[in-house]
């Protein structure tokens, strides 16, 4: 009879030890994280179209900038040439009445020397011959001749003069119509540059247009799979708590189970089986063993040796202050591992894996965030100025995506 009390009592602990959880909420937190994994991944990627179309208008702004400035230099040289052919004309306005003045004072000399001319031609040599013949006395003679030849070279100087005027002047009003020519050319060309720059900014606004539209769609983008990661992290924790206290109940319940069979079998055992002395061996409680992390666990470590240190933005330095990119560079470059310096950037290197996969040392991006995952669900990061270098519960916001580096 005691043999078979104990044989059954095998037997219901063998039955108990087959019971299971209940699959359900498990394949729903699998689920979810797949899900959170999906949307992860195309949020990463919306995020990285926005920037791509973040920088490449921003490179285009630039462009706009730059042929704006060309713009009012240009317009800027136009004026000035406008002006200076103004100041041409009027140049060439003033030497057009110098230059009819020089022609009519020298037309006017000419006429009266061919006045002169023609009245001693008709006279003839009897005109001289009685005004030299008419004198008085050789003193006279001479002086009238002498008069004569004064007479014909203070005519041929002031021809002279008169057609050196003219020829000066025609030479300056000569070069006051090519400098003219020139400015108007340059205008012109001016002119030409301008349409084009303007066409050409035409162009440039456009494009800045159409990249607004694709940073408008990428961050609509961006913003709906975050929304959906949101809600299903937030599904997830509720999912989670919801199993632990599932499992603390179930745990509460074994060890009254353990302890009512300890009982039972404690007084199955007061009554004794004369067939055996044996007492019955104790069951050892396996111990918990680590999961290891090997490197990962030592960056880990390492990097908890810097809690409370401060926040400096722009910062690298593990002892005077970091950002969180600055610190995770610098915790891994420790270990001769060279990370890139933008939160952004080290969220595209090593493996991405799944936040249930998570292990010490992984890099867990939060979208302009990271940090270095510790284990049991904590990060280590620089968080604020305020704040320092802290520990953190590792869903305390979206992941983005999860690093494997080492």
């Amino acid at each position: 009879m005691k043999k078979y009390k104990r044989r059954l009592y095998v037997i219901l602990t063998f039955i108990l030890c087959l019971s299971v959880v209940d699959p359900i909420s498990a394949t729903t937190i699998s689920e979810l994280r797949d899900n959170v994994k999906k949307n992860q991944s195309q949020l990463k990627n919306a995020q990285q179209k926005a920037d791509e179309a973040q920088e490449a208008q921003e490179g285009v702004e630039e462009e706009i900038e730059e042929i704006d400035a060309e713009l009012v230099n240009l317009i800027t040289d136009i004026n000035l040439c406008e002006e200076a052919i103004n100041d041409k004309e009027e140049e060439i306005y003033r030497t057009q009445l110098d230059y009819d003045a020089a022609v009519a004072e020298k037309d006017e000399q000419y006429a009266s020397m061919k006045i002169r001319i023609q009245f001693m031609y008709e006279k003839g040599d009897s005109s001289y011959l009685h005004m030299f013949f008419g004198a008085g006395n050789m003193g006279d003679m001479v002086n009238k001749a002498k008069y004569v030849e004064e007479l014909y070279d203070y005519d041929r100087k002031l021809l002279v003069e008169y057609e050196d005027t003219v020829k000066r002047v025609q030479e300056l009003w000569d070069t006051l119509e090519e400098d003219k020519s020139e400015l108007e050319t340059s205008r012109t060309e001016l002119q030409e540059g301008q349409a084009y720059m303007e066409e050409l900014l035409a162009q440039k606004k456009e494009e800045y247009e159409n990249y607004s539209v694709m940073l408008t769609k990428a961050k609509q983008e961006a913003a709906t799979y975050t929304a959906r990661i949101k809600q299903e992290t937030a599904q997830i924790r509720k999912l989670e708590e919801e199993e632990r206290k599932r499992r603390e109940e179930e745990e509460r319940k074994r060890k009254e189970e353990e302890e009512r069979r300890r009982k039972e079998q404690e007084a199955m055992l007061a009554d004794g089986d004369s067939d055996s002395g044996e007492a019955p061996k104790k069951q050892e409680t396996p111990k918990p063993t680590s999961s290891g992390g090997g490197k990962g666990q030592d960056i880990a470590n390492y990097a908890c040796k810097f809690i409370g240190n401060p926040y400096v933005a722009g910062g690298t330095s593990l002892t005077n202050g970091a950002d969180c990119s600055g610190f995770v560079m610098s915790v891994y470059k420790n270990f001769g591992i060279n990370l890139p310096r933008s939160s952004y950037s080290q969220s595209t290197v090593g493996k991405g894996v799944s936040y249930s996969d998570a292990r010490p040392g992984d890099v867990i991006y939060y979208g302009g965030h990271v940090g270095i995952y510790i284990g049991n669900g904590q990060i280590v990061h620089a968080s604020t100025e305020r704040t320092g270098i802290k520990i953190t519960s590792a869903t305390y916001r979206n992941i983005i995506t999860v690093r494997r580096i080492v």
